[in-house]
């Protein structure tokens, strides 16, 4: 009867501890690749970025990823173009259609994201270099200048780029999106009352004219989102989640 009692505790154990360990791994992870076409001569930025967030994704180990793209998906509007700073580009409705902004931020909701990570690359720098962005005053600020800190300095290991640090998306000055509870310009992906991760980072790396080789080379693509990764991989170790 002992033997059975203690059987039936231990396999109770076992199965109390896989199901913790298992719930542990369960850490949703959305990327958002660009989805611009009309950025750079001769350049899809889209193309570019897809590349970065597939090899990512690509990377062991092999978490809960998804990926929200609204490339050629005729029923939005902007679903291959558009800013991520514009109202008209991004809450605007045009002939009863949403933007290709708001339906990647849909379907990235509706997956109950814990970290989201969007891909695009600069212009118009004259820098060879990788910037990170977080959005400006929500609670999990310095949780996010602390992500993006880490991925870009993976990025520039991995790359090459200057590391040009984290900055707030209220320090762009760019276009006429404002978050509602700050009132500051904003980018709508990173926007807390717009996208319900807690961990929210946009990358912009490379510019798409200094840049253009590296970002035009497969290998390079490839070895920048293997970086991302295994850098985010690492932090959500230390953050437990």
């Amino acid at each position: 009867m002992k033997n059975t009692a203690s059987i039936i505790f231990t396999t109770c154990f076992l199965l109390f501890q896989s199901f913790y360990e298992g719930g542990k791994k369960k850490t949703i992870i959305v990327w958002q690749p660009s989805h611009q076409t009309d950025t750079g001569k001769d350049f899809s930025e889209a193309a570019t970025c897809n590349a970065i967030a597939e090899a990512a994704m690509e990377t062991k180990p092999h978490l809960k990823e998804y990926k929200v793209w609204s490339l050629g998906k005729q029923e939005y509007h902007h679903a291959d173009s558009g800013s991520n700073t514009k109202i008209e580009h991004t809450t605007a409705v045009i002939d009863g259609k949403i933007s290709g902004y708001a339906y990647e931020l849909q379907e990235s909701n509706k997956l109950h994201p814990t970290v989201f990570i969007a891909v695009h690359n600069n212009g118009g720098t004259k820098r060879n270099a990788v910037w990170g962005y977080i959005h400006y005053g929500d609670q999990y600020e310095n949780a996010n200048r602390e992500l993006a800190a880490r991925l870009t300095k993976a990025i520039n290991s991995a790359s090459g780029l200057e590391d040009r640090g984290v900055w707030l998306d209220s320090t762009t000055g760019r276009n006429d999106y404002h978050c509602s509870a700050t009132g500051k310009l904003s980018f709508y992906s990173l926007d807390e009352n717009i996208n319900t991760a807690p961990y929210r980072v946009l990358l912009e790396i490379g510019d798409n004219a200094v840049s253009r080789e590296l970002l035009l080379d497969p290998e390079s693509r490839k070895k920048i989102g293997t970086a991302i990764k295994k850098e985010l991989v690492a932090w959500i170790k230390e953050k437990n989640l």
